[in-house]
């Protein structure tokens, strides 16, 4: 790959943002040839037979078409799987980024903000920041948990276009208190504000805010929910949807770009929703492995780690920066969030794997200390 800075006396790179210049990519960890527990992945692949029927599908896709009647398919897949109050609606998106990023330009009138809790999804931040909207970020309790009192402060100081509320969280993998969830959510509402309620970790979850929502839709109005079929099992398909009120949804759906979703990702969700028992499978045996790598972190001096819903576990230990390269070193790659934020002090993220990556991370980290 080029060096960028060779052409950093381009004359054409004068017509660039200058913030756009000061930004940083979205970094991607290099992981050829390690146990990559990086960014929490489903570790399960299909089956040799399942592999065999979803490619023989792939190949009848009519890729010479745009997507068309299909997406149609999917989406009334995606209503039945995720059953949203009566009165919803689904649009999808190339994965829940693109949908982030289109909540951001849909909303993008002067005054406008973005208002999450931190540390969160990087990429609430770099959709207001991208689209020129003012950006909040309301720090969470050292247990990382919602601090209600400051949240209803910055809404009412702040009157954000949107609050993001991701449930579980990321990077901590917290499923926040249900009654500081309500009254955020009342608030932002009474304002005239959307709330997003990020249901990107959902499969491994003991409830979804979605029966909330169900319960009470008339308080809820205000709300988008958004999920991924990433954490689902199908990461490489990138299909996000976003559901709310079919008014709501109809006015979004304006900004989002024409044929956003291919028609192979989108026969790769059908699939994978055909054989939900499959990867509801999957899920159930990360959650179990999730409980082992806990009870073994337990065991390990000087680690601490905070309670989880998602498929990863955040974890405090004595130097971050030290166990992530000796981790590195013995093939095992990991996230190293300690200097994404100042709660986030020493802390690693691990992925939730199979028995047998999980048994190697844990061993990594116990010669890493």
């Amino acid at each position: 790959m080029q060096n960028p800075t060779i052409a950093a006396d381009l004359p054409a790179l004068a017509r660039l943002r200058h913030d756009v210049k000061g930004m940083h990519a979205y970094a991607v960890q290099e992981s050829r040839g390690m146990i990559k527990l990086d960014a929490m992945e489903n570790p399960h692949r299909l089956s040799p037979e399942l592999q065999a029927e979803l490619g023989a599908r792939l190949g009848q896709v009519a890729v010479n078409r745009y997507p068309g009647a299909r997406l149609d398919e999917l989406r009334a897949a995606l209503h039945a799987y995720a059953a949203p109050p009566e009165g919803w609606s689904l649009m999808l998106g190339n994965g829940s980024d693109e949908l982030i990023g289109l909540l951001a330009l849909a909303c993008d009138v002067p005054g406008a903000g973005i208002l999450a809790p931190e540390p969160g999804f990087v990429m609430y931040a770099m959709s207001a920041r991208l689209q020129g909207l003012s950006y909040t970020g309301v720090a969470l309790t050292p247990d990382f948990e919602l601090d209600e009192p400051a949240m209803l402060d910055a809404i009412a100081r702040q009157r954000p276009s949107i609050v993001y509320l991701a449930y579980p969280n990321n990077p901590s993998g917290t499923l926040w208190d249900e009654g500081a969830m309500a009254r955020i959510i009342a608030a932002q509402g009474a304002q005239g504000g959307f709330v997003v309620v990020d249901e990107a970790y959902q499969p491994f979850a003991a409830r979804s805010w979605m029966a909330s929502v169900r319960a009470a839709p008339a308080r809820h109005r205000h709300v988008l929910v958004l999920r991924t079929l990433s954490k689902f099992g199908i990461a490489g398909a990138r299909i996000g949807y976003l559901m709310g009120e079919a008014a709501l949804v109809a006015e979004l759906d304006k900004v989002r770009p024409p044929y956003n979703v291919s028609v192979l990702n989108a026969e790769c969700a059908l699939f994978a929703l055909e054989h939900a028992s499959v990867f509801d499978a999957q899920a159930a045996d990360i959650r179990a492995q999730r409980a082992r790598i806990f009870a073994a972190l337990a065991r390990l001096p000087g680690v601490h780690a905070f309670a989880s819903e998602a498929n990863m576990i955040l974890v405090r230990v004595p130097d971050a920066p030290r166990a992530f390269a000796g981790m590195r070193e013995r093939g095992v790659l990991v996230k190293n969030v300690s200097t994404m934020h100042p709660l986030l002090a020493n802390c690693l993220r691990l992925t939730v794997g199979t028995a047998d990556e999980n048994t190697a991370m844990l061993d990594a980290l116990a010669a890493s200390l």
